[in-house]
């Protein structure tokens, strides 16, 4: 019997995973949205523009943990900024609200990312998708992240997280694309559960 290519087996598992994530977290998926609902004025999903495979952008879902004013306020908070890089990231940043502080720590803003993964916009493990802002000063090596499509969650987000300065960063993801298998992925996917529940390096 002929293998199945790494590529063809890393959709189905995208696919099985989605699915499987979305039917048994459906009640936290209830759960979530309903404190974000009730906690403060706006949507509860948040629809930002990211970059995806070979560059082509598309939109990509998260539960609301800011405030509505939050996009218009980060001018003012620059000088603020904690990250390495293009990527902007302030520790107990003020635009945060109290439900969105916890949901950010465990990852579960990123649950309706699911949805990007069974569109075939994002993979469950892969380099997480920059904005436009920061993509427009990758020079050519940081625009080999752009060589896969984005990920739910990476080496980046198993070792540390917003811990990592942005160069060692792209020198991460630069070694997963180099040297992707299945179970390369399975690995990380293992490692994200832990890494998701201590918190470490989140912001």
């Amino acid at each position: 019997m002929r293998p199945v290519p790494y590529a063809a087996a890393k959709r189905l598992l995208d696919v099985v995973l989605a699915l499987v994530g979305l039917v048994v977290g459906f009640p936290l998926f209830l759960v979530v949205g309903l404190l974000v609902k009730l906690t403060s004025q706006g949507p509860i999903l948040f629809k930002q523009t990211r970059v995806g495979r070979g560059g082509a952008e598309f939109a990509c879902y998260k539960f609301r943990s800011m405030y509505l004013d939050a996009e218009a306020r980060r001018q003012q908070l620059l000088h603020l900024n904690e990250a390495s890089g293009p990527v902007f990231k302030i520790r107990n940043d003020p635009r945060m609200t109290p439900v969105g502080r916890v949901i950010r720590k465990l990852s579960l803003d990123e649950l309706p990312q699911l949805f990007n993964v069974l569109r075939g916009e994002m993979s469950i493990v892969g380099p997480r998708p920059p904005i436009p802002e920061e993509v427009a000063s990758y020079g050519p090596r940081e625009r080999g992240r752009l060589a896969v499509k984005p990920g739910l969650t990476c080496i980046w987000q198993v070792s540390g997280r917003c811990n990592i300065g942005f160069d060692r960063w792209v020198e991460m993801d630069l070694a997963y694309i180099d040297t992707m298998t299945f179970w390369r992925d399975l690995e990380i996917i293992a490692r994200t559960v832990p890494a998701v529940i201590s918190g470490r390096g989140a912001h």
